[in-house]
């Protein structure tokens, strides 16, 4: 029997999660969006019922989700916690892909008795990393550092930036913009966005990170007093971050987001053609050594169900949609916060959903 599932945002990533979810033969989808276009445009492989329907009107979401399996938010962060209460209220399962670190707060909140589970930060950066950084992290008898790198890059840069829009591009601004958490000498802190910039190469190609906010999700709660150094950074192209730091910080619309996401989206291309990189280093003892073990990996763009997907859409998409099936199958919590450090890396890979991020290439780490 189909378990019933509703997925909030019928934009890009949304449309592709209903893909998924549908082609699988498991699941009946509903699409909510407050946008008739938007809705019309989901190209999926399937049946979705579509519904138009404003997010902000609370009673009637809780409406809409009571009775169904579960929901997932591909909404903008900014209204994520809109459907997060509407959940709590309707008594369903909870998954989201925000990046948000205020958010988040609000759903640990929600999640702290209820009877459903609520399992945030279930994309590529939050989501996938953290699932990496846990498996590496049981490897050891003591951890002393574990540095996070993700980037969503475009395959054939051709601009100043070094950059193609990729996915959302209010997220992309709030994760330059919002303070970042890490620990730093073993204490919780907050670090500022654009900074701490390093440069490094990966098959011959270089590349630059530095702090972006909410790609550690929650682990930096969990491990807080457990390691000495943990710290999240995003992956571009060097020369990116100096732009972008002109812009937010000399041009000051860091306090204008509505003009830079309307500049960044009418100067700035889209593309398919893009790659993301994941790459996780956990340094600690094992067996009174000290030493070292790496996960890299590149994924490209590629078609799903016959549909061709970015690379961002297929990992954010596939992080999701992959919990979800682990959910659905007993493996993960029916209850609480399920955190994403909780699920195992060896379980997601095997999914059919996870198995999307390809466990046959780019990887090293320890057996």
């Amino acid at each position: 029997m189909c378990k019933d599932i509703v997925v909030i945002g019928g934009g890009k990533i949304g449309s592709t999660i209903a893909g998924m979810l549908v082609a699988s033969g498991d699941y009946a989808v509903t699409v909510v969006d407050r946008s008739r276009d938007a809705l019309e445009r989901i190209d999926v492989p399937g049946d979705v019922e579509r519904r138009v329907l404003d997010i902000e009107d609370g009673r009637a979401l809780t409406g809409l989700l009571a009775g169904r399996f579960a929901v997932l938010s591909a909404a903008p962060w900014h209204l994520t916690i809109r459907v997060a209460e509407a959940t709590r209220a309707a008594g369903v399962h909870y998954l989201d892909l925000t990046e948000d670190v205020a958010t988040t707060r609000r759903v640990k909140q929600l999640a702290a008795d209820a009877d459903s589970a609520f399992i945030p930060q279930c994309g590529l950066a939050p989501g996938f990393i953290s699932i990496v950084a846990a498996d590496l992290i049981r490897r050891f008898d003591a951890v002393d550092s574990v540095r996070m790198r993700v980037g969503a890059l475009p395959q054939f840069p051709s601009n100043a930036l070094n950059y193609n829009l990729t996915w959302s591009t209010d997220g992309v601004i709030n994760e330059y913009c919002e303070p970042c958490e890490a620990v730093v000498n073993g204490a919780l802190r907050e670090v500022q966005p654009l900074e701490e910039r390093e440069e490094f190469s990966l098959d011959g190609v270089a590349y630059e990170a530095f702090n972006t906010s909410g790609g550690l999700g929650t682990l930096a709660e969990t491990l807080a007093g457990q390691v000495r150094t943990l710290n999240y950074k995003t992956i571009r192209y060097p020369g990116h971050a100096a732009i972008m730091k002109a812009l937010l910080n000399d041009l000051r619309l860091r306090d204008r987001r509505d003009v830079l996401k309307d500049i960044l989206e009418q100067a700035v291309p889209t593309t398919l053609q893009d790659v993301v990189i994941v790459f996780v280093t956990v340094s600690g003892t094992r067996e009174g050594r000290l030493v070292q073990d790496t996960f890299a990996q590149k994924v490209y763009a590629r078609p799903v169900n016959g549909i061709l997907h970015s690379a961002i859409q297929v990992t954010t998409a596939a992080g999701i949609c992959g919990v979800l099936d682990l959910l659905a199958e007993g493996a993960l919590p029916a209850r609480g916060l399920v955190r994403q450090e909780a699920v195992p890396l060896s379980a997601f890979l095997g999914n059919r959903f996870g198995a999307l991020y390809g466990s046959d290439a780019g990887l090293a780490h320890a057996a």
